[in-house]
């Protein structure tokens, strides 16, 4: 019989999760495990690998175990993952030099300034991956690892240490070491990968003082990346596809024609654009990156990153205590009858794109007697929509201009914010019926990959809208509660 069953491992920046879905694209089960952040120090974001590891592997089995499948009924897993984290571990041991540095650290800005201070540096960098000089992306991370942790500089030139993003070591640990690869959407978050020749680039790796033997092999997006070692499910399953967090998303959400924008609402905000086999170069601080590779032609996407979005609505529930729980947040918006004076900017970890500002910090703004939970919780929500704005409008000077835009990820179930959201960005908002799209992009390219569909868009016929959201704000009012938000981001850029 024909394994009917896609397997998803989604790990992402506050848990680990494992979703099955049919060959036609259906949710069957899933499956969560949350794990601990780690905060050493101002700006400074960590996780521990193996909890990593073990959430990942323990959402698995139990997703198996509530959908009563085994190994056997599994065609094929399909991983995606948060970017840019980075893991550095001792090839002979497995084990860990140091815990991963997450995306959202901060701890090589001034390195990343050093090497910004030559405008040749930066242009170069600029025109090889698409990314800008940031301590956003893996290669100061992985130099920084190799410069403080004691004897991993040594242990580096020997060929001796293994540098992964977070699919990477997912790989190695499912396989017990016999496979050490990445995927080229993976690979172009790193500072390190060639966007235009596909592939590691010596001049870049030269750059960041960092050894050519510890980077893994590259792939495309849908590939053969080995199989499961039988001892974590009682049977094999083939890993038949690796694809970074977004760009999965892009591929859920089926925005395989150029010009179709997506945007995922989970710890950040990731707005993603195809645009096809055109490396399109920005001219206004957003990202060039390769969407997905099959068949080693590499299809490429324009992306502005948010580095905080549901982390806001977090911060909201466990920091200050104005939330028991963030469902609450649509409730509250909705129970505001006037005008929110408020804004929040939540630069918690500096601003992504497109100011580009790692020293940043948030602020609340435009506070009064009156002001109490209701307009910070609306406030916080409402920055989620402003800096979609910042980031469509420095897309559409480089010329992406769009009439909708779909959406996904844990906050896209609150209502208020999307309708916001269309009045904001005066767009309609298109949310799908699954919208854990991540890990069904990943899982339609592990079902590509295994003979399952015979092109992504058929993969992705299972695709439909469930809710619809259109522009209902007045031009005069969206301008002035954009006004508001720029003076606001102002006081904290300055």
């Amino acid at each position: 019989m024909t394994k009917q069953y896609l397997l998803a491992l989604d790990q992402g920046t506050t848990s680990s999760r494992a979703i099955i879905f049919s060959a036609k694209g259906e949710l069957i089960s899933s499956a969560a495990e949350a794990y601990r952040q780690i905060y050493p120090a101002d700006g400074w974001v960590e996780h521990d690998p193996d909890l990593i590891w073990q959430t990942t592997l323990a959402s698995c089995r139990q997703v198996l175990a509530k959908s009563k499948l085994t190994a056997n009924d599994i065609a094929a897993i399909g991983i995606s993952n948060q970017r840019e984290t980075t893991i550095v571990w001792d090839k002979l041991t497995g084990k860990p030099i140091y815990n991963a540095i997450v995306w959202q650290d901060r701890r090589t800005a001034k390195y990343c300034d050093m090497l910004k201070k030559s405008a040749e540096i930066a242009a170069k960098v600029h025109a090889k991956t698409g990314l800008l000089l940031d301590p956003y992306f893996s290669a100061s991370k992985i130099a920084w690892l190799l410069d403080n942790v004691a004897g991993a500089r040594a242990k580096a030139q020997a060929g001796q240490l293994c540098f992964g993003t977070v699919d990477t070591f997912l790989l190695w640990q499912l396989t017990s070491g016999k496979e050490f690869a990445t995927d080229a959407t993976n690979a172009s978050r790193t500072l390190l990968f060639n966007i235009v020749e596909n592939c590691w680039d010596d001049e870049l790796l030269s750059l960041f003082n960092i050894p050519k033997a510890m980077l893994p092999a590259v792939k495309n997006s849908a590939d053969n990346f080995g199989a499961t070692d039988r001892k974590h499910f009682g049977g094999v399953i083939a890993i038949n596809a690796m694809i970074g967090d977004q760009q999965a998303a892009l591929v859920g959400q089926a925005c395989f024609a150029k010009g179709m924008m997506k945007s995922t609402y989970g710890t950040g905000g990731f707005v993603m654009v195809n645009t096809g086999t055109e490396i399109l170069s920005s001219q206004h601080q957003m990202l060039s990156t390769l969407a997905y590779r099959i068949n080693n032609i590499s299809t490429y996407a324009l992306e502005g990153s948010i580095f905080m979005a549901g982390a806001t609505m977090q911060w909201l529930r466990d920091g200050l205590k104005l939330l028991a729980d963030v469902g609450e947040s649509q409730a509250i918006a909705q129970s505001l009858t006037t005008e929110n004076p408020v804004y929040l900017v939540p630069a918690f970890t500096g601003l992504g794109a497109p100011h580009w500002q790692p020293d940043a910090r948030g602020a609340i703004i435009g506070l009064t007697r009156d002001s109490g939970i209701k307009e910070v919780v609306t406030a916080a929500l409402a920055s989620v929509a402003y800096q979609t704005q910042d980031l469509l409008t420095a897309m559409a000077q480089d010329g992406i201009n769009t009439t909708q835009l779909r959406v996904d990820g844990g906050m896209v179930v609150n209502d208020w914010l999307l309708q916001f959201l269309a009045d904001i960005l005066a767009l309609t908002i298109e949310r799908p019926k699954i919208t854990e799209t991540s890990a069904l992009g990943a899982a339609l390219l592990a079902g590509l990959q295994h003979g399952l569909f015979t092109s992504l868009e058929q993969a992705a016929q299972s695709w439909q809208v469930q809710a619809t959201f259109k522009p209902q704000m007045s031009a005069a009012s969206r301008h002035r509660h954009y006004q508001g938000w720029q003076a606001a981001l102002k006081r904290v850029i300055n």
